[in-house]
């Protein structure tokens, strides 16, 4: 399969085993709400994937580091990589890794930049098998107190969501930049839902029986939602051709933004454009600039 063929696969597609869609299309067919459950499971579960090449320089050459995070009790595993004074928190998305990443840490490197980043819990080389969004932010929190105040917060995807969470309560950075980050957490679920071969129906009762688990809303994370009480300079970054989180997100978001530049590229997808030149350089002379 070519580079361009995956990037037509959302990520939850290309990672889960064959068997796990063959019986979420079997239990949607006899219990909507037995497949809601078994979605529920999968929905907070990451997939695990072999270290791809264009990580292993960053892996190889970071510092890295097993702690706790009192907040969650759960681990994480931190990568330092760079010496400069000034730090950028790199955080990755669902299923990704600390070293997801790597490609704009190394251009951030060469501009005197320290990188900060980590294996949320259940992610890359973390403790645990299933985990959730309010893991990620307070994992920024408790790193932003070991490390900070950093210059800038990096975000992909679910990262997004989670430092734009993160910042509306109360984490303090020069800029922001997100990635292909999603908008509406009720998207989010059906969308999860289509891929695992299940319906609206499905995602419907998904949603609702993560909110009365977790005592709470989830659209409140929604990243347009915490979009509406950040000030903070802020680079929002979408492909056109996104086919994991739609490119209507990217134009939700920024509207919703006090102080925002949109860059839209067409057909990198949701993966390749973390390695884009363009895109990269685009990243690093924002956090370098002065002011937006």
């Amino acid at each position: 399969m070519t580079k361009k063929s995956k990037d037509n696969i959302p990520v939850q597609r290309l990672l889960v085993p064959s068997y796990i869609l063959t019986i979420s299309k079997l239990l949607t067919a006899i219990s909507p709400f037995l497949a809601s459950r078994f979605a529920a499971k999968l929905f907070l579960t990451p997939f695990k994937y072999k270290l791809p090449e264009r990580e292993k320089k960053m892996d190889q050459k970071s510092v890295q580091k097993t702690i706790m995070v009192p907040s969650m009790n759960r681990e994480i595993v931190t990568y330092e990589y760079g010496l400069g004074p000034k730090k950028v928190l790199l955080v990755h998305g669902w299923s990704g890794r600390g070293t997801q990443l790597a490609k704009i840490a190394e251009a951030l490197e060469k501009e005197g930049f320290m990188c900060v980043s980590f294996d949320a819990p259940a992610h890359g080389k973390a403790s645990g098998k299933m985990s959730m969004m309010p893991f990620f932010f307070k994992a920024i929190h408790h790193l932003d107190e070991q490390y900070g105040p950093f210059e800038a917060v990096i975000g992909h995807s679910l990262g997004g969501m989670a430092s734009l969470r993160a910042i509306r309560d109360g984490l303090k950075t020069r800029k922001l930049v997100i990635i292909g980050t999603a908008n509406n957490i009720s998207e989010i679920t059906r969308h999860f839902a289509r891929n695992m071969k299940m319906n609206d129906k499905v995602a419907r009762k998904m949603k609702a029986y993560l909110d009365n688990r977790f005592n709470e809303d989830m659209d409140v994370l929604s990243g347009g939602e915490s979009a509406k009480y950040v000030k903070t300079p802020t680079l929002v970054i979408h492909d056109e051709e996104d086919v994991d989180v739609k490119i209507s997100s990217a134009h939700q978001i920024h509207e919703e933004l006090e102080n925002s530049i949109l860059m839209i590229t067409k057909g990198l997808g949701h993966r390749r454009i973390l390695g884009n030149k363009k895109v990269i350089n685009k990243i690093t002379t924002f956090i370098a600039a002065q002011s937006l």
